[in-house]
């Protein structure tokens, strides 16, 4: 039944979803109340957004009333659960679930197949045992019964995978504790249930053999074999080809064990936190060798624990095997590491890329630990304290893949102690302090020897053992060119080993090579690259072009100039051949060696092709951009891009969560492309690619790629001679430099525009330079200018329709109006600025535009209509859309609410918003932000909390002239210093901050906000 414990409520998802107080099963509601709860508990103290509820609840087309349901959902579900409220809880823009010990059978399940591995670690191995029998008991049919969409059939897949790989752990045990013939009908219903999975087949093989069944064993093997060729085209692996073997010859190896004695029993089973991340790569099954280096590394097991934060980097050259033995480490030391096993490739040495920044490294870190993206800030120093500070007090192992540069991996390194970072480079970085060194050299002729047994299979080794070592020794000893080479050969059953050797030694002068470093991995992946036809040599040559990390079959369509299903053929066709690598299902990658050897088949000759092949690609991202685009931002402005695309299939984006998908998954593509159209100038191109890309980089925060893609754009549309084009795009370059802080560059790049528009007559492109630069005016302090800007603005976005666009400018001329002291006009400009948004169904906006109202209701004393707008406001938010909007939403309640005599309310409001705010890096917002926070720390006299936030306001507003709040916050500090007893510090700041208030013009009444 699964009791509660205590006085909390328990729930189980191994199965149909339960929730139990005591003996009383829980009444959940409805199929939607069921859902929430069950996405809740699939992933336990993770929060997950309202839209990412929605998605679970609804399998396709939600109510328009979607968001809303799910919140009436969670208030139902905390009325029917026992202290529901602390259960469910409201954190940030979602819920979480909280759970502790033995509330949820998902958690118990992951605790006890973790002691399971470590006990068997360390040789308790009937310990190991019970542990999995008592956590697979737990399963009581498919979780959540089966029920749900595809976000819960998804995470159901994973726990499913979980599950079937503790019982292939379970059976492995219990034929090491000496038990056979009991294993049997358990292996022949888990066989029959997945008939393809070797892992189970083999210890079948092994139970029937142990159980003097010996016949029936090898008619296992023919049946899996005849399966594997049907189904799927392959012979059976290794492992079971060995075991098959060794029955045939009645190996003693396949000899039961003599029975241990009973372990003592297991100790009471530990917390169950949610499920650590890992996303190290998978460990490779048939791994051989490197045994005196993986000691090394498999040390720190012992060496590490509560010291300090250990770094050990591998060095080699490439191909040399790193980052196997790496992975096969920090697998077997993933149990010592509890909180995590992160890895992330820096891609030191991928021809024709640039290596992965230190920012952009801690911002795929950070999304591993579950941070939110619009909680990472932009600035890597910013994002390197974040991590430190999230891994603070935990043990996390951290596989830093393919380095180049120290300094870029220094921002990356955990201060905590019990940490262990491992780094792969194939040049030692001298000037990295602190790292233990392992450096890898060829393989031994022996490691050479086992890894093609291993690889190829012992029967063909053993049948021709000269040639098995003269092919380790042409291959150089090195692993990349041993496993390419007996990839071949299993793909070629006829083949002989002295057949493939005898084809090497044709090759003169690639042998010379085979011998040379690392062009002896060219030699061997060119061998592997003439065996293909003509079309399959150019498509692997093109495909090498893609300028990202992982292609998908779409990009290779495009590239290859074919359809997404002979795409997909020869993708799978290459990865067969060890060409590509698969980080995920449908998406493929070059290994770096593999991308420079493919890079150096590039010649005059090739030219033409490739620079086709690239047009069809940028052809496709400008069609796959501007379908994105028009999901996720109806009603923009088209542009005729001035040329013809070439058609492509392009992926499903007929809603807002795939495009967001997709523009993610593509980012590093997409910026890529539009480097190399630049590079080529391909200026049209540029300009339309960087036009549909630079809105998701709005939209996402990713402001600092916005500026420099707006620039490039900026340069090609110059070129290009085309002056709506330019304008357009000095037009973008002044909306992220608002964003970035970089006033007066966008003064200068939007008053260009301005210009360009005005002489072409391009009255749309205008209205939106005159309120970019009402935008940039009001952030300098000048705001009679800023005003005449906006409208300017405004009657222009009237005359040509762009009621979006007028919208947001009569935003920005409320704001304006709050600043200087006119609240009944900021009121009713922020009103129409409100009723526009709502005719064009902009909710995000409009929630932006009450905020507006609200702060001139504010200042005109009304504070009871402030909140209610305030309210109204919060209802609208888009959990999507950046905290910085929603902290400085809940800095004004906590103001207005505190002056209402709702004290605890605005302390609350206040704690959120400063927990949000120094989350976001929009430095315009958090200094406005703490500019108000600190006003209210003085209303409550704690002087100490009030400088520091005006303090604070006061570095982000001077670093980049946002004059307005640099006043406010010298106004502040002066305030708090008076509060304090510090009359010259006051005297000093008062003075400063009248400077910049009469400079801006502000009246008397407006400088203490």
């Amino acid at each position: 039944m699964g009791e509660s414990i205590g006085n909390h409520p328990r729930f189980n998802i191994l199965g149909p979803l339960e929730g139990w107080d005591e003996e009383t099963r829980l009444r959940l509601g409805g199929a939607i109340q069921e859902r929430i709860l069950g996405t809740l508990l699939l992933e336990p103290g993770k929060v997950l957004t309202v839209s990412r509820l929605v998605e679970a609840a609804w399998e396709e087309d939600p109510p328009a009333t979607a968001m809303h349901q799910v919140r009436k959902a969670v208030a139902d579900l905390r009325r029917r659960i026992p202290d529901g409220a602390a259960v469910i809880v409201t954190d940030g823009p979602g819920y979480r679930v909280a759970v502790s010990d033995g509330q949820l059978d998902l958690t118990d399940f992951s605790t006890g197949v973790r002691e399971a591995k470590a006990a068997a670690a360390e040789g308790r191995t009937a310990e190991a045992a019970e542990l999995l029998r008592s956590a697979l008991a737990l399963w009581r049919g498919p979780v959540l019964a089966g029920a749900g969409g595809p976000v819960i059939e998804a995470a159901a897949a994973a726990l499913e995978e979980r599950r079937l790989t503790a019982a292939e752990q379970l059976c492995e045990l219990r034929l090491a504790l000496g038990e056979s013939a009991e294993l049997v009908v358990d292996l022949r219903g888990l066989v029959s249930q997945y008939p393809l999975r070797e892992t189970l087949r083999c210890q079948l093989m092994l139970a029937l053999y142990r159980s003097g069944r010996q016949a029936e064993a090898l008619e296992e093997y023919g049946k899996v074999r005849e399966l594997l060729v049907e189904e799927l085209g392959i012979d059976p692996g290794p492992q079971l080809t060995k075991v098959y073997e060794g029955i045939l010859r009645e190996s003693p190896e396949l000899a039961a064990p003599a029975v241990a004695a009973p372990a003592p029993a297991p100790a009471p089973p530990a917390s169950a936190p949610a499920e650590p991340p890992c996303t190290l790569p998978y460990d490779l099954s048939d791994f051989t060798g490197r045994d005196k280096e993986l000691a090394q590394l498999l040390a720190c097991r012992a060496e590490t624990a509560g010291q300090r934060t250990r770094v050990v980097a591998i060095d080699g050259m490439g191909g040399s095997g790193k980052t196997a033995l790496a992975v096969r480490a920090a697998h077997r030391l993933a149990s010592d590491y509890p909180d995590g096993q992160l890895h992330i490739d820096l891609r030191g040495f991928t021809s024709g890329e640039q290596p992965v920044t230190a920012g952009t490294a801690l911002d795929s870190l950070l999304r591993s630990l579950g941070i939110p993206g619009e909680r990472i800030p932009d600035d890597a120093e910013a994002r390197s304290a974040l991590w430190r500070a999230t891994l603070a007090n935990k043990r996390l192992l951290l596989l830093l893949d393919n380095t180049v540069d120290a300094a870029e991996i220094r921002p990356l390194l955990p201060a905590s102690p019990g940490c262990l970072v491992l780094i792969t480079s194939r040049a030692r970085l001298v000037d990295l302090d602190g790292a233990e060194w392992i450096s890898i050299g060829l393989m031994p002729p022996e490691e050479s020897g086992r890894l093609i047994a291993e690889t190829l299979g012992e029967q063909r080794v053993e049948a021709e053992p000269e040639a098995a070592a003269e092919l380790a020794q042409l291959c150089g000893h090195l692993p990349l060119a041993l496993r390419i080479a007996t990839a071949r050969l299993r793909n070629r059953p006829r083949w002989t080993l002295q057949y493939l050797v005898t084809r090497l030694q044709d090759e003169t002068r690639r042998l010379d090579e085979l011998s040379a470093g690392e062009r002896s991995v060219a030699a061997t992946l060119r061998l592997s690259y003439q065996v293909m036809d003509e079309d399959c040599r150019t498509a692997f040559r093109v495909l090498a072009l893609y300028p990202g990390t992982a292609l998908d079959v779409h990009s290779a369509a495009a590239l290859t100039g074919t359809d997404t299903r002979d795409a997909e053929d020869l993708l799978e066709f290459m990865l067969d051949m060890h060409l590509l690598q698969q980080p995920e299902i449908g998406l493929y990658g070059f290994h770096d060696l593999v991308r420079s050897f493919a890079h150096s088949l590039r010649s005059p000759d090739t030219e033409r092709d490739d620079a086709s092949a690239y047009v069809r690609l940028l052809d496709y991202y400008v069609l796959g951009t501007n379908a994105a685009c028009s999901v996720l931002f109806a009603g923009r402005r088209e542009h005729d891009p001035g040329f013809v695309p070439h058609p492509a299939e392009l992926p499903l984006l007929d809603d807002a969560r795939l495009a967001r998908t997709w523009f993610a998954r593509e980012h590093a593509g997409l910026l890529g492309a539009v480097s190399a159209a630049d590079r080529m100038r391909l200026d049209r191109h540029v300009v339309h690619l960087t036009r549909n890309f630079i809105f998701a980089l709005y939209e996402s925060g990713r402001f600092n790629d916005f500026k420099a893609v707006g620039h490039v754009s900026v340069g090609a549309a110059r070129r290009i001679g085309d002056p709506v084009l330019l304008g357009v795009a000095l037009s973008n370059v002044g909306i992220a430099c608002t964003r970035l802080g970089n006033f007066c560059e966008g003064v200068e790049v939007t008053e260009e525009g301005l210009e360009l528009a005005v002489r072409r007559g391009d009255r749309y492109t205008e209205a939106h330079c005159e309120g970019t630069l009402g935008l940039l005016k009001l952030l300098l302090g000048r705001l009679p200018e800023a005003v005449v800007h906006l409208e300017r603005a405004v009657a222009l976005e009237r005359e040509v329709g762009a009621k979006r666009q007028e919208a947001e400018s009569l935003s920005v001329l409320s704001t304006v109006f709050t600043e200087w002291g006119r609240y009944q006009e900021a009121v009713e400009t922020g009103r129409r600025a409100v009723a526009l948004n709502r005719e064009v169904g902009n909710r995000h906006h409009e929630s932006g535009a009450l905020v507006d109202v609200a702060f001139g209701y504010a200042g005109l004393g009304e504070g009871e209509r402030a909140l209610d707008v305030l309210t109204q406001a919060r209802e609208l938010y888009d959990p999507d859309a950046g905290a910085e909007e929603l902290a400085l939403l809940l800095a004004l309640s906590a103001e207005v609410t505190y002056r209402l005599g709702q004290e605890e309310r605005s302390a609350r409001d206040a704690e959120q918003a400063l927990e949000l705010i120094h989350s976001t890096a929009v430095p315009i917002r958090q200094a406005k932000t703490e500019n108000i926070l600190g006003a209210l720390q003085r209303r409550r006299l704690a002087y100490d909390a009030a400088m520091e936030l005006h303090s604070s306001a006061y570095r982000i507003a001077s670093a980049i002239n946002y004059r307005a709040e640099e006043a406010h916050a010298l106004y502040g500090m002066a305030e708090a210093a008076q509060g304090l007893g510090d009359k010259d510090a006051a005297l000093r700041h008062r003075a400063a901050a009248i400077e910049l208030f009469d400079a801006m013009g502000l009246p008397a009444h407006r400088r203490n906000r």
